[in-house]
């Protein structure tokens, strides 16, 4: 167990690191009062060493690190790996290529919605993982070893889970629906920080064309503050106040102090102007120009039932994949579902079309039905809509129906 400080070091064990097939990598990072992460300690192991990189040492360049990460002929294995690669995007604009992460793995492979890492270890590796060093501040120099011991076994254990799961993606041939499911992890898209998008938080409690209108130059300004003073957006205007400056529109410094979320005083501040400055550009945008603001759904009593009955197939193949509900599809998605056959939605596409959307929409369309055997929900599958005539004119009491068994791997 080694703790590097410094950039001749790092590089030696970098390169080392680069003959492995895989690595497993995990930082730790602290944004309390920023808005970018500030990174603290990185953790990598192979199979042959485990490494603590202090990341805040003034000795150190990370370029070694990242160029680890940039190398493809490597694996890197992260668990929840969403803020572990926003942290290294944000330094380095590099995204780690190949990557795994065994939550999602997890997820696709039976373990539950979101396991968490010491579930995992405990389940795989068969050990309790000590987490007294876990709200330990990373900040603070120098390292305790409590802290290092906690931060290798945060990449000790991994090797093994990565190992594990990835046995059983290949043998029930799913191993194609992870590497579906890494693209959002290694988009740049997913990291970059997008100020005119930052109405999009709040898309769900706006909705006449002038709100929105407002509300997308309120949280632009937010977010462009937030950045540029790397401070949380807390920190520039609270999301309820932001919310009702929006749905009020004030047009002065005293309208704005009357409104309840607003911070006492902060009329007063040049971030007043500002903000009002922002409400009179909202109220001056072209309705024409704004985005579709989506309505409710309020679907009729006949779509309400096809979504219950779509609530109960999915659970029915949740519970016979073992593939988590979450992974597959959501509540909204089952509304759109049920609404049209052709939504724009991932339950419809690739591997989770073939698991249950096809089924939904067999389902939907009359030709799928559920029916109770042993106490578990089956579905059985129309041989021919017509057969049921035939039989009944021949006399027989048995319906037309087989047993439709839903693929349990991903063939």
């Amino acid at each position: 167990m080694d703790l590097i400080a410094s950039t001749d070091v790092l590089a030696a064990a970098c390169k080392r690191l680069a003959r492995h097939p895989f690595v497993t990598v995990d930082t730790e990072f602290h944004r309390e009062t920023t808005f970018w992460p500030q990174l603290c300690v990185v953790q990598v192991a192979s199979d042959e060493e485990a490494l603590v990189i202090d990341a805040l040492s003034p000795e150190i360049d990370l370029s070694p690190f990242f160029e680890l990460m940039a190398d493809e002929s490597v694996v890197k294995v992260f668990h929840a790996a969403r803020q572990d690669v926003e942290t290294i995007w944000n330094l380095a604009k590099i995204i780690p290529k190949p990557m795994f992460d065994t939550q999602v793995a997890a997820m696709v492979c039976g373990y539950g919605d979101q396991a968490s890492y010491g579930e995992l270890v405990q389940s795989i590796c068969r050990v309790s993982l000590d987490k007294s060093s876990r709200f330990t501040d990373w900040a603070r120099r120098p390292l305790a070893k409590a802290q290092v011991d906690y931060a290798i076994a945060d990449v000790t254990h991994l090797r093994d889970i990565y190992r594990a799961l990835l046995v059983k993606l290949e043998k029930s041939g799913r191993l194609a629906w992870l590497e579906d499911e890494m693209k959002v992890l290694t988009s740049p898209d997913t990291y970059e920080q997008h100020p005119e998008r930052a109405w999009e938080r709040f898309k769900n409690r706006v909705r006449k064309p002038r709100d929105l209108a407002v509300m997308m130059e309120l949280a632009a300004w937010r977010e462009n503050e937030a950045q540029t003073r790397d401070v949380p957006r807390s920190r520039v205007l609270k999301d309820d106040a932001l919310v009702e400056i929006a749905l009020a529109a004030p047009r002065s410094p005293e309208a704005l102090a009357n409104l309840r979320a607003f911070p006492r005083g902060m009329e007063r501040a040049k971030a007043s102007a500002d903000i009002l400055a922002a409400v009179e550009r909202g109220l001056a945008r072209d309705p024409k120009t704004l985005p579709k603001i989506e309505r409710e759904r309020k679907g009729s009593r006949g779509s309400a039932a096809t979504v219950e009955l779509l609530k109960v197939l999915l659970r029915q193949v949740c519970d016979q994949s073992g593939v988590d509900a979450k992974m597959i599809a959501t509540v909204d998605d089952l509304e759109m579902i049920a609404a049209d056959d052709r939504a724009d939605i991932a339950a419809l596409k690739g591997w989770r079309r073939k698991l249950f959307g096809a089924l939904a929409l067999e389902l939907k369309r009359g030709r799928l039905a559920l029916t109770v055997e042993d106490g578990k929900v089956v579905t059985l599958e129309w041989r021919d809509a017509e057969e049921p005539e035939r039989e009944a004119a021949a006399g027989r009491s048995e319906a037309s129906l087989g047993r439709r068994d839903v693929a349990a791997g991903g063939h």
